[in-house]
């Protein structure tokens, strides 16, 4: 849909608000997240549902420098307990009536041999962005191509939304990097506890993101920042949003990880930012950068920063509130209310006699 298109949409969507049974902007931002939704899916009618979590997960080198407070094994461990079920992401999903589907995009482990896992492993983790590029050309291709796919498979399954989530330990530092060479900050200002490390451990990651962007030359590209300090599940979180034009589907983003996904994805192809919902404020400090740099408004401030996708999950409902309004809710004319215009006219009528 061209510039001009979107703008009649948008037109017709705000006249059809504006004709609910209800003050103007009474309903405040549930009538700009129906709007922001109508836009996405382009259409007068938008859905909130079916909705899908797609949660990939990857290892990162670096997390073998202790950035962590966690050991590496937590990633492969925690992705058998998403598809069996018991992650906050899975509860949040269940209760909205969402999919989930996990994708071993890297993970340091001999390949998954349990139903419910995306077998599509690109290698076991990335190199340590401290002294090498994340990934080969390669790999950052094949991460992208995963999350492009994985899109398309949601929406051929009948998902009109999806939320994009992670799991990798390591991941924040890497996202820690990626926002400071984006937005050409110090190491200090993009680095936060992420898992909960303190003290000496923080500072030594604040070094490791220090170490990674001195390799780098200044004036890269996004595709290639992305390549050099990014991970297997952010870029395929990347290929996910890069994919949601071309098919009309609503991203919602999660928190501090998913959202540098989702910023670097709208430097590539702005044509992005018109898919995406936020979903949270994270209480990672370097979220409220990427938000910032996004112009973004989150749904949610939860103080949440677990991740996997489970603050963009519990904003489901909020869409799915939005969209079923927009659809079914009675318009002055339907409901036979007077609206305020109307009792003006006539207030002005009863006067004239």
């Amino acid at each position: 849909m061209n510039d001009q298109a979107l703008a009649e949409l948008r037109a017709r969507v705000q006249q059809e608000l504006d004709q609910k049974t209800k003050p103007a902007g009474a309903l405040g931002g549930i009538d700009a997240l129906a709007m922001a939704v109508a836009l996405a899916q382009e259409t007068e009618r938008p859905h909130g549902l079916p909705a899908t979590a797609l949660i990939f997960a990857a290892d990162h080198g670096v997390s073998r420098d202790g950035v962590s407070a966690y050991p590496r094994e937590v990633t492969a461990q925690m992705a058998l307990n998403f598809v069996g079920g018991g992650a906050a992401v899975c509860t949040f999903a269940r209760a909205a009536g969402a999919d989930v589907q996990v994708y071993d995009v890297g993970v340091d482990c001999e390949a998954f041999n349990v139903e419910g896992i995306h077998a599509v492993k690109v290698a076991r983790g990335t190199a340590n962005i401290r002294t090498a590029p994340a990934m080969t050309e390669s790999e950052c291709a094949s991460a992208l191509e995963i999350g492009q796919q994985a899109l398309v498979d949601a929406v051929n399954a009948g998902a009109r939304v999806v939320a994009i989530g992670e799991m990798g330990i390591g991941n924040t530092t890497s996202a820690s990097a990626l926002l400071a060479a984006l937005l050409s900050i110090p190491a200090n200002e993009a680095v936060g506890p992420g898992t909960g490390v303190h003290g000496d451990a923080l500072a030594g990651k604040v070094r490791a993101v220090e170490d990674a962007l001195a390799r780098l030359e200044g004036g890269e590209s996004p595709r290639e920042l992305l390549r050099q300090l990014g991970g297997l599940e952010i870029a395929a979180m990347v290929g996910v949003c890069l994919a949601a034009p071309e098919h009309r589907c609503v991203v919602v983003v999660d928190g501090f990880i998913s959202s540098i996904a989702a910023l670097y994805a709208v430097r590539i192809d702005p044509r992005v930012e018109k898919q995406l919902i936020w979903g949270h404020h994270s209480s990672e400090p370097g979220h409220a950068l990427v938000l910032k740099a996004a112009h973004a408004t989150p749904l949610l401030n939860l103080q949440l920063r677990l991740g996997e996708g489970s603050g963009a999950v519990l904003a489901f409902p909020l869409l799915n509130a939005a969209c079923t309004m927009l659809r079914e809710m009675a318009t002055f004319g339907s409901a036979g209310v007077s609206d305020r215009e109307a009792a003006s006219t006539e207030g002005a009528d009863e006067v004239a006699r």
